[in-house]
């Protein structure tokens, strides 16, 4: 059973549109706003009193402040009856064209476009870039395809980081906070020590959306399995030898984010956006040579 219904009020302010998905933390709905239009309300499977929801929300709020144009802007936390007791609840920016996994399956004719899963890519970074440079530095923890909104500005892409629900600032001195996420997207130190997320393990989660982007496949699809094995893994199949679209040199920086070593993987989310800008400097440059391609 759904925790909302369609038409129903939250409070003298919202009502209830239409569901839009769920993850493993939360359902996710399109609400109206009575004076401001359409937004987005997240609503926790678990989370059932508003001090709770503040508490997971405090770096949300902060990074929402901020007003970075790859951040989604989280409005309003509260809390709401539902059908499994008191949930708490927040409100965000709506976007109408969805989220990276629906981005991606809309290309079910073949792989998105090289350029647009970069570009797409360089955003996520800048956004996450914003958090990672916070002091001490804020950690997403739990970044997939289904917490990325991808929409349109004036017909180019534009792309949001969301959910930082599960944020946490890091210890100043060990870089490092309690581990936490989507198994398939968590570094391998994540996996293997409750301490284990930091920038670089968000870097880890972009390495894998990039894969997933580029190939339509998982890096490795055995991550529940190989927890206490996982810093022995061989490398994944380079994207290159699954789209020919991609060439060696992207290829290398996909793999460089899924490093197992997390002191041999881009240190932070800046790093990450650096090189693969310079991929598509690289690209540009090459594009507009006689006879470039």
């Amino acid at each position: 059973m759904r925790l909302l219904t369609e038409g129903r009020p939250i409070g003298d302010t919202y009502e209830v549109e239409r569901y839009l998905g769920e993850g493993a933390y939360s359902e996710v709905y399109r609400v109206r706003h009575r004076f401001l239009g359409r937004q987005a309300i997240k609503v926790f499977k678990r989370v059932g009193t508003l001090a709770e929801t503040r508490r997971m929300l405090g770096e949300a709020v902060l990074l929402s402040k901020l007003g970075h144009r790859n951040v989604v802007r989280v409005f309003e936390a509260g809390t709401v009856e539902t059908p499994a007791g008191e949930r708490g609840f927040f409100t965000m920016e709506y976007v109408a064209a969805g989220n990276l996994d629906d981005f991606r399956r809309s290309h079910s004719d073949g792989f998105v476009p090289v350029d647009d899963a970069v570009e797409i890519l360089v955003q996520l970074c800048a956004g996450l870039a914003v958090a990672h440079q916070a002091a001490p530095p804020i950690v997403h923890r739990d970044v997939t395809p289904w917490n990325v909104l991808v929409g349109y500005d004036q017909n180019r892409l534009r792309v949001r980081v969301g959910d930082f629900g599960l944020a946490r600032r890091v210890d100043a001195e060990t870089g490092l906070a309690g581990s936490g996420g989507t198994l398939a997207f968590m570094a391998p130190e994540a996996l293997r020590y409750g301490q284990g997320a930091s920038a670089a393990g968000d870097v880890y989660a972009v390495g894998t959306v990039a894969y997933l982007l580029l190939t339509d496949l998982l890096p490795y699809s055995d991550v529940p399995l190989t927890v206490f094995g996982a810093r022995h893994r061989a490398p994944p199949i380079s994207p290159h030898d699954l789209n020919r679209d991609v060439d060696h040199e992207l290829a290398q920086v996909v793999l460089r984010a899924l490093e197992p070593d997390l002191q041999r993987r881009p240190a932070d989310a800046a790093a990450l956006g650096r090189e693969l800008a310079a991929w598509q400097a690289s690209r540009k440059h090459r594009q507009h040579r006689p006879g470039g391609s």
